[in-house]
């Protein structure tokens, strides 16, 4: 089983582009590539998949735990010529980090650096996160190599080769380089609006295979004594199809764990993707839905212009039927989204409060105690995932509709208590009326394998316990 690790020094140094090229440059090769995403990241994850034509996972240790990001990582690098792992942050950055997720999968780490503005100081970096990274005998990563980014020229190139003794240089991506990927305020413009056609995929992934030596991260990536994964079982992992599930899936919501929606599969869901932005209404075969995230701030005007589907929602959730939704989500059914200009378009209006846009984001790693039963678990379970989005609730709207005074009928009931990766404790979150419970948290559903089967048993009407 081949498989390598593209890491960097800090974030920004390239990294992204540089996986991608090397996907790119894989499958121009013939090989079939398997993507991952170190971390709880949705829109590279989504960016390898245009690339390698495959879904690619995320692995994240401290979501989901050694166990599972192992079994996952296996599951689905089986049947591929080769895996790329996508690292986060800098290499040895967070608890557990890229470098701690390379050694738990014995993966070669090939190390991406920003050379802009240095030559024979790049030695010195290289060889101080070679050395770092080597210094625990038990769990000493491998590193293939090393590949600069942001090089002026041949002889620049040549100046940091030179300066490197630790680890082979496989190449260089050069600084005037005719590829971007478009941002915007969380980050690289998804997968859904198509920012990597084929044509500048193809000049990638030329420009990689002439200046970086493909050939040796292949060769590198071969680990002897690793065997073929078997899944045990795998005939019986897919139920008979007992349920359909609706997951809204658009340019304004397109956030989802692969694994998530893998792990409905196994509970028996037959997954019918929906548009909250050209579709009527909620298909009508549907037993449950799903609403995850992305960016319906972005899509506001479009999403309020929808009413029908506005007002399919609304019956839906009137109706006693069970949805789930995440971060977006969230947004769609609160009763509108105030965006960056201070417009505010009305969306379903099945929870009584707004959002609205900030300058700030809210992020990071959040543990969920249930403190009731709802949708995804029983009161005292526990789960895990990742906040990461700049709106938030309008707070005074919280207090005027009767989020904190369940007196109200209409008023939700709040079922999560948050902590944080390092214990810190936040206000209560988790908002559910009648059958429905909205968050901001992505919950990955790897954290907790019961819910799946919860959330399947919720929409059949077995109440679990």
């Amino acid at each position: 089983m081949r498989s390598i690790v593209i890491a960097g020094t800090h974030s920004g140094c390239g990294k992204t582009t540089v996986t991608l090229g090397i996907m790119a440059a894989l499958r121009k090769k013939g090989l079939a590539v398997q993507p991952f995403k170190a971390g709880p990241d949705f829109i590279d994850a989504g960016l390898h998949r245009l690339v390698a034509d495959r879904p690619s996972r995320n692995l994240d240790l401290w979501m989901c735990g050694q166990d599972y990001v192992t079994r996952c990582f296996r599951r689905h690098a089986a049947d591929a010529d080769i895996a790329v792992i996508e690292g986060v942050m800098g290499l040895y950055d967070g608890d557990r980090s890229t470098a701690s997720l390379a050694a738990l999968l014995e993966a070669p780490v090939v190390l991406v650096v920003d050379a802009y503005g240095m030559a024979e100081s790049a030695g010195a970096v290289v060889q101080g996160y070679t050395e770092f990274g080597m210094r625990d005998a038990d769990c000493a990563l491998k590193f293939a190599g090393v590949i600069f980014n942001r090089v002026a020229s041949e002889s620049h190139f040549a100046r940091l080769k030179d300066s490197v003794r630790t680890v082979p240089v496989l190449g260089y991506l050069p600084r005037e380089m005719d590829f971007e990927i478009p941002h915007r305020h969380l980050g690289l413009t998804t997968a859904g609006e198509n920012p990597l056609a084929l044509e500048n995929l193809n000049k990638l992934a030329d420009t990689v295979m002439r200046y970086i030596d493909i050939d040796t991260i292949v060769r590198k990536a071969d680990i002897p004594g690793r065997g073929k994964y078997h899944r045990e079982g795998a005939s019986d992992v897919r139920k008979a199809r007992r349920f359909k599930l609706a997951v809204a899936y658009d340019k304004a919501f397109s956030f989802y764990y692969e694994d998530n929606l893998d792990l409905m599969r196994d509970a028996g869901a037959e997954i019918i993707r929906f548009s909250p932005l050209a579709d009527p209404e909620i298909p009508g075969a549907a037993d449950g839905v799903y609403i995850g995230g992305g960016y319906p701030e972005l899509h506001a005007a479009a999403l309020s212009g929808n009413v029908s589907m506005r007002e399919s929602v609304r019956a839906w959730v009137d109706a006693e039927k069970p949805l789930y939704a995440e971060c977006g989500g969230l947004m769609y059914l609160s009763r509108g989204i105030r965006d960056f200009d201070d417009r505010f378009f009305a969306m379903a209006g099945v929870f009584p409060f707004r959002t609205r846009m900030t300058k700030k984001p809210r992020l990071g790693y959040r543990e969920i105690l249930l403190n009731d039963d709802c949708i995804i678990g029983v009161r005292g379970e526990r789960c895990r995932g990742h906040e990461f989005h700049y709106s938030e609730i309008d707070e005074l709207r919280i207090t005027d509709c009767g989020l904190r005074n369940e007196k109200r009928e209409d008023a939700p009931g709040q079922v999560y208590l948050l902590t944080d990766s390092g214990g810190k404790v936040f206000p209560v979150e988790g908002y559910r009326y009648k059958n429905t419970l909205v968050s901001y948290v992505h919950v990955h559903f790897g954290s907790n394998r019961r819910i799946a089967e919860h959330i399947a048993g919720f929409i059949k009407g077995e109440r679990t316990s």
